[in-house]
C-alpha cells in the first residue's frame, strides 16, 4: 500500500522520537489538527503507528508490527539491501533464506539467477520463487503461522539439519547495540540458530530501523555472521564488533546500482 510523503515523514519523525504529537505535526506540515488525527488514525489503521491521547507512538518493544505493515516500512532501503545480498550470490548456488521483508527482498533480487537450490521456512519466499523453472525451491515443514507465513517449530528445526549449504541469508526482528540478533518468537528463533549452523556462509540483512528496536528472544551474535548488509550503520559499536569480528559490513544505498 502507497505511504503519501507526509505519512512517510510522519513515520519517520516517530522513528527519531519514539513519538509524535498532533499539534507539533500540525505546525511542522502548516496543515490542520483535523488533518494530522486523519493522518495519525490512517497510520495507525495500518498498524505503522499506536494511537495515544494528542499523537502517536512508533511501535518497539516486545511488540511486533503486523507483517504487511512491516513492508512498508524502508521499503526502498530494503529493496537496495536486497539487490546487494543477490551481487554476493553466484548462480549454481545452494541457500537458506528465512523469515523477513528485508529477506524477501532477497529473494526477490534472486529471481534472475540461474541454477539455485532455495530452501526456506517463509511460504511467501517460496510462492514468489517457485514459478522460475531455474530456481529449485524446497520449503520446510512444520507450523505455519497465520500472521506471515513463517514456517516454525520443532519439525522445521530438523528439516534444516538435513542440509549443508553454500549461504544462509538471515534477517532479525532487532539489533542490540552490543551485535544480540533477536526476535520475539523463539520457535522462530530455534529455525533460525540451525540455518545459521548449517551455512558455510551467512549474509544478515537489515535496515537501520532495527537498531532502534528491541525484541525478548535471542538469535545470537553479530560475529557469528560473515556478511552484514544494511542502509545505513551509525554505531560505532557495531562497526567495531564488525572490524573485530572480519565481518563484511556493507551498506546498501537505496535507488543506486
Amino acid at each position: 500500500m502507497y505511504l503519501s510523503p507526509r505519512h512517510s515523514e510522519i513515520i519517520e519523525l516517530a522513528k527519531d522520537s519514539g513519538r509524535v504529537l498532533v499539534d507539533e505535526l500540525a505546525a511542522h506540515f502548516n496543515v490542520t489538527p483535523q488533518t494530522i488525527r486523519k493522518d495519525l488514525n490512517d497510520l495507525c489503521e495500518q498498524r505503522l503507528l499506536s494511537r495515544i491521547h494528542g499523537g502517536a507512538l512508533f511501535p518497539s518493544g516486545i511488540e511486533n508490527m503486523e507483517y504487511e505493515a512491516r513492508r512498508k516500512i524502508a521499503a526502498d532501503e530494503k529493496d537496495a539491501i536486497g539487490k546487494a545480498a543477490a551481487r554476493i550470490i553466484p548462480d549454481n548456488a545452494s541457500l537458506f533464506i528465512n523469515i523477513g521483508t528485508t529477506t524477501e527482498a532477497v529473494s526477490n533480487a534472486l529471481l534472475d539467477h540461474s541454477g539455485l537450490m532455495v530452501i526456506t521456512n517463509n511460504i511467501n519466499v517460496a510462492n514468489r520463487m517457485r514459478v522460475y523453472p531455474s530456481i529449485e525451491v524446497v520449503i520446510a515443514g512444520g507450523v505455519v503461522r497465520g500472521s506471515d507465513g513463517g514456517v516454525v517449530g520443532e519439525a522445521a528445526v530438523d528439516f534444516i539439519r538435513q542440509f549443508k549449504v553454500d549461504y544462509a541469508v538471515i534477517g532479525a526482528s532487532a539489533i542490540d547495540h552490543d551485535g544480540a540478533l533477536l526476535d520475539f518468537d523463539f520457535r522462530e528463533v530455534k529455525v533460525a540458530q540451525a540455518i545459521i549452523a548449517n551455512a558455510r556462509q551467512v549474509i544478515l540483512v537489515s535496515d537501520r530501523t532495527k537498531f532502534e528496536r528491541t525484541a525478548p528472544v535471542r538469535i545470537g551474535h553479530l560475529s557469528q555472521v560473515d556478511t552484514f548488509i544494511t542502509d545505513r550503520c551509525d554505531l560505532a559499536s557495531i562497526r567495531r564488533i564488525c572490524m573485530d569480528s572480519e565481518v563484511d559490513l556493507v551498506e546498501a544505498t537505496a535507488n543506486a546500482g
